[in-house]
């Protein structure tokens, strides 16, 4: 065969070669065939596209990552702080992540950022701290439901990181500060109670044995001169007292 007859050879070879593409097990290929795009995405594996016929769009469905950049959020009970996101979104729907929106990241950023604003200005400073939890189910749902006509599903959102004012993080301080206090005078006085209500029970059983005040005075002598004092305190039991009194109070009514 002679070199002008392999010529066209050549180039149907060569058409044919750039007609393959391999896609990857995560991508999905999106074939428009003069300009309509065709019912079922193509891939994984080896496909072929005729161009100038047919234009492949190449779509990943692996999970992606987004970072919501810090976003000014003034709270219901108006107070400014500084809120930053991350959000985990994957492709379901590869025809329409290409046919519904022109950047469908792009897109999703832009949503993203004002739906942070928006459902973290209904919520209070302190349901911002303390519910975290409730606030990215919240924050995902409203971002599923608007993403999902784009052939996304979000699987998790969460709020990274709350920046607050100093004043606030100041009297944030002082309030946790007199919570501890609250809570340490609260435990002082239960314990004031309970020792009180152990030394009435105490003092009801001494009253009905009197020897056992006696027993309990001994044993405080054991217990000073164990730690080998210079001074002793012997403990006056107090009836001894009352009597003297009684005595002195007798003499000077007779005198």
């Amino acid at each position: 065969m002679d070199l002008p007859a392999l010529i066209p050879l050549v180039i149907v070879a060569l058409y044919l070669i750039s007609s393959i593409k391999i896609l990857a097990e995560y991508e999905r290929g999106v074939v428009f065939r003069l300009g309509r795009v065709l019912a079922t995405p193509k891939g994984p594996g080896v496909v072929l596209v005729f161009a100038p016929i047919d234009r492949m769009v190449r779509m990943s469905l692996r999970v992606e990552a987004m970072e919501v950049p810090a976003q000014d959020v003034v709270t219901r009970d108006n107070v400014t702080v500084k809120v930053n996101a991350v959000i985990y979104f994957r492709i379901v729907d590869p025809i329409k992540a290409v046919i519904e929106v022109a950047n469908y990241l792009y897109a999703t950023s832009q949503l993203a950022q004002t739906t942070l604003r928006s459902v973290l200005g209904e919520t209070e400073l302190d349901e911002l701290l303390s519910q975290r939890e409730k606030l990215n189910i919240r924050l995902q749902s409203v971002l599923d439901q608007h993403t999902g006509p784009w052939g996304m599903k979000v699987t998790m959102v969460e709020v990274k990181q709350v920046d607050l004012p100093e004043q606030m993080i100041r009297a944030i301080a002082r309030q946790a500060e007199a919570e501890r206090e609250r809570r340490a005078k609260i435990i002082h006085a239960e314990g004031e109670a309970a020792a009180a209500a152990n030394l009435e029970k105490a003092a009801e059983m001494m009253a009905r044995q009197p020897v056992a005040i006696q027993l309990r005075y001994l044993q405080t002598l054991v217990e000073i001169g164990s730690e080998k004092n210079t001074t002793v305190v012997f403990p006056l039991p107090v009836d001894i007292l009352s009597s003297v009194t009684k005595l002195l109070d007798k003499y000077s009514k007779e005198t």
